[in-house]
């Protein structure tokens, strides 16, 4: 893994290579001698930390579908609050998310996500008591604006404590976050029933778990004290719009998150609409988010192996180009082979997860990268869902949506094609400079 401080030739004033103080996660000390007992486990207490913190990334948003009519019913939402409300998840991860690289720089990306934690903790079990739809929304918008700054910066936590284990770490991280979207889907609407049949129990028992990261969290800030500015102060901000690979990086996450969404609110709908079972089609949902759990574990290590990724960029878009096309022609005739092939697609999230993290030089960089691209990325992906819903029901056949998601495929490929070259975007938005007399 190429760091900062491995660029001696290069002194341009954008990279500043102080490493991080204190101990590190392996548990020794920066100039290698072995640290005591309770600072070698500060590593894998920081490991579990995010892998907790990254399984609530999404039951925010996963449990809710399931209950939503019940929801809609009680509260009195109209049908246009209701689109508004599918629409909030990708506006509050884009909003907040390009403000997670300053607050990370006033007082570190661990005291951030340990703010996130808690808000999406807050906003998830207030929700449950809302009385209004103004209310609910707003809880819902402050748990979402805690998983846009968690979304940004853990990639910057991984970067900064774990240099060596990019990949390996982000693995982790993306198979958390994979199975919390798949457990909250598949048991939200059996657990509400087993605990009294309310949506607000059932939506508010999700905080618990995000009650234990947050207890991590705690602990690792305590026993971390991280300097004000942590990793996202240790650069001057980089002006990354002139940077290609932020630009791809940006675009293919776009692309990859319109076709996440569109298969997490449609498919079910695809399949009931062609004879199968409603609890089928649930199950076929479910089985498309839980096929990425061992790949999101596997393809990140695979990846940072790698001097490029575009093998997988390739290997992953033929995968969502099959799928779709069969759920266009014969969704009936093979549907838990469709439903396994989006699941492997979708698995460009992991994937574009860990290039964020090799296409820059330091954590710093990695902040800045991630919010442009994650910010970015999910602007774009606002009005997919919308269109497909458009579309359908102005045609009421699938064969048109179908159709138009696995041609945005192909510039998801190319893009995604240009982010895996293994290029740093340091080098492209501050080029080197010209020696004296050249």
């Amino acid at each position: 893994m190429s760091t900062a401080a491995d660029s001696t030739a290069d002194a341009r004033p954008h990279v500043r290579t102080d490493p991080p103080t204190g101990p590190r996660p392996g548990g020794d000390t920066p100039a290698g001698r072995p640290a005591p007992a309770p600072a070698r486990y500060l590593g894998a207490l920081l490991a579990v930390a995010i892998t907790a913190a990254a399984f609530n990334l999404r039951p925010v948003v996963t449990s809710l579908g399931p209950l939503l009519k019940q929801v809609q019913a009680d509260l009195g939402m109209s049908a246009t609050v209701t689109g508004l409300l599918t629409a909030v998840p990708s506006l509050c991860f884009a909003v907040f998310g390009l403000a997670a690289p300053a607050l990370a720089r006033r007082i570190g990306p661990i005291a951030v996500v340990t703010a996130g934690t808690g808000a999406i903790t807050l906003g998830v079990l207030a929700r449950s008591f809302a009385g209004g739809t103004a209310v609910f929304l707003l809880l819902t918008a402050l748990a979402l604006a805690g998983v846009a700054v968690a979304n940004v910066l853990i990639p910057v936590v991984i970067k900064r404590y774990f240099p060596e284990r990019v990949g390996p770490m982000i693995g982790l991280y993306s198979m958390a976050l994979s199975a919390g979207t798949a457990l909250a889907a598949a048991v939200t609407v059996p657990l509400t029933s087993a605990l009294g049949g309310s949506w607000r129990v059932g939506l508010g028992v999700w905080a618990v778990a995000g009650a234990l990261a947050l207890v991590l969290w705690l602990v690792t800030l305590l026993l971390r004290r991280e300097r004000s500015g942590g990793a996202a102060g240790a650069v001057e901000r980089l002006p990354i719009t002139r940077s290609r690979t932020a630009w791809a990086l940006a675009c293919f996450f776009g692309l990859q998150a319109t076709g996440a969404y569109v298969t997490m609110g449609w498919m079910p709908k695809i399949f009931q609409d062609a004879g199968i079972s409603s609890s089928t089609s649930g199950v076929l949902l479910a089985l498309t988010m839980v096929v990425g759990v061992p790949v999101s574990f596997v393809l990140p290590n695979w990846a940072a192996r790698r001097g490029d990724q575009r093998i997988f960029v390739v290997v992953l878009a033929a995968c969502g180009i099959a799928g779709y096309t069969g759920l266009a022609l014969a969704p009936a005739g093979a549907p838990w082979v469709w439903a396994a092939l989006m699941g492997l697609s979708n698995c460009a999230f992991p994937l574009v997860l860990t290039m964020i993290g090799l296409r820059a030089r330091t954590p710093g960089g990695v902040a800045q990268l991630s919010a442009f691209a994650q910010g970015l990325g999910y602007l774009i992906s606002i009005p997919g869902p919308i269109l497909i819903g458009s579309v359908y029901g102005a045609t009421g056949q699938w064969y048109l949506p179908l159709g138009f998601l696995a041609l945005l495929l192909v510039p998801q490929m190319a893009f995604g094609l240009r982010a895996a070259l293994p290029r740093h975007i340091e080098d492209e938005a501050v080029p080197p400079a010209v020696p004296a007399g050249a």
